[in-house]
């Protein structure tokens, strides 16, 4: 579903991402774990369309989002670190809006408030301005908004920032269910451990460049945290 392959960024003299490849099929978590200023960011943003590499390819089901970037759009779902909704908006009419420029063509009442309820937003929120939602509310309305889009493939930067350990541990849950019906999941995080719960692989990366792939399944939290120190201990 999400193909890097020799991605590379260049922004000027600086080498942003450096030959950088995996892929995330359907029903997979890749967690991209690295420091500030890895490459975690820049290759979200190249599977958005947002930059255009200066080499090699992300490619979303097949399709480049600099040459169909409708298409590519149609397929995901982006989750920043704070989801920009509308403040003076209720919940559900900040779904309605996004659904509709998603082009989601059922809208109906029902189906907008199962996907709030499904995303876990309590349903006396529903119709409580935005403005007032935690910011955990407001990764649940993002969450809703994949749901009612039956967006094939997640792209999330550090969705879990700043929550409190129940409401992170509540947004894995989340991610869980929708790798469960089978969406691709592409998430950068500083959260080793939440990374080793929810991954099916994880990848190191270190000044700009993938080091390491790991199968989630085969190592412990603290086999991860030593391999992550590892990797982050080296000289470029």
């Amino acid at each position: 579903m999400l193909s890097a392959k020799n991605l590379t960024k260049d922004h000027g003299a600086h080498r942003a991402l450096d030959d950088v490849n995996f892929t995330v099929g359907s029903g997979d978590v890749f967690c991209l774990l690295g420091a500030n200023g890895a490459g975690k960011s820049t290759t979200i943003k190249l599977f958005l369309g947002f930059l255009k590499p200066t080499s090699g390819s992300a490619e979303v089901d097949g399709l480049d989002p600099q040459q169909e970037p409708q298409a590519v759009r149609r397929r995901l779902l982006y989750i920043p670190e704070t989801v920009a909704l509308y403040d003076e908006l209720t919940g559900y009419e900040n779904l309605d809006y996004f659904a509709r420029l998603a082009g989601v063509e059922d809208r109906s009442p029902a189906r907008l408030r199962e996907s709030l309820a499904e995303a876990g937003l309590a349903s006396n929120a529903f119709d409580r301005r935005v403005g007032q939602y935690s910011k955990g509310m407001r990764q649940k309305v993002g969450i809703a908004l994949a749901i009612v889009k039956e967006a094939k493939a997640l792209l999330l930067d550090e969705p879990t920032s700043g929550l409190d350990p129940e409401a992170s541990a509540e947004f894995h849950d989340l991610l869980v269910r929708q790798r469960d019906r089978g969406a691709a999941i592409l998430m950068a995080t500083h959260d080793l451990f939440r990374a080793r719960e929810v991954a099916t692989t994880v990848g190191l990366m270190q000044a700009s460049r993938l080091r390491r792939t790991i199968d989630a399944a085969k190592i412990t939290a603290s086999d991860l945290e030593s391999l992550y120190l590892e990797e982050m201990g080296r000289q470029p």
